[in-house]
């Protein structure tokens, strides 16, 4: 075990879910992310030739899977188990959803083309950055929300009901209900 967490007596995996700093090289954690690639590979291999087959696979990779959800593969995950996609929504090629904490997209949504949706964090102590330490924020994305391609969403951001995220942006901060946000860092520009 790390110095760095010298009297804690719980895993890296009970760290990381607590939200804290924990060691991401960790054994078990590197075998669940070795899980999540398989599986991500498999359901990419598998997607073009049965679809039915696919939803298997994705049931077993995402923690929440809707009905009636379409992903364009590839998708990349780190764990797949922290991942709710809700009923109906539509995210299409290249989602890298690195889901080190809690990442909830609701029902209806609309993803674009090389979307990223980054809870995790590292320190700003180089030497804990030296240590290979990280944390992670959740991510929240309401219902009926549509993400334009290559949008980046940052830790710890929720996105209201019914928004939309212009192509491109980076969303640093939360975005309420019902509004277009668009630019780096994303803005609001409308209300809908």
């Amino acid at each position: 075990m790390s110095e760095s967490f010298s009297g804690d007596t719980r895993t890296n995996r009970e760290r990381m879910l607590a939200g804290e700093l924990y060691d991401a090289s960790d054994p078990e954690l590197v075998s669940e992310a070795r899980r999540a690639v398989r599986l991500a590979d498999e359901y990419a291999r598998i997607h073009l030739m049965d679809n039915h087959a696919a939803r298997h696979v994705l049931v077993d990779l995402v923690g929440h899977l809707g009905e009636g959800v379409e992903i364009k593969p590839p998708l990349f995950v780190d764990y797949g188990t922290q991942l709710s996609i809700g009923e109906r929504t539509f995210i299409n090629y290249n989602l890298t959803a690195l889901d080190v904490a809690p990442i909830s997209i609701g029902a209806d949504c609309l993803i674009g083309p090389n979307v990223q949706l980054l809870t995790p964090t590292h320190p700003l102590d180089p030497k804990q950055r030296r240590a290979k330490l990280e944390a992670a924020m959740p991510i929240t994305i309401g219902d009926n929300v549509w993400i334009g391609g290559g949008a980046t969403v940052l830790p710890g951001v929720s996105i209201g009901d019914n928004s939309v995220i212009g192509a491109g942006s980076v969303v640093t901060r939360d975005v309420p209900a019902n509004v277009v946000a668009v630019g780096n860092p994303a803005r609001v520009i409308k209300n809908l």
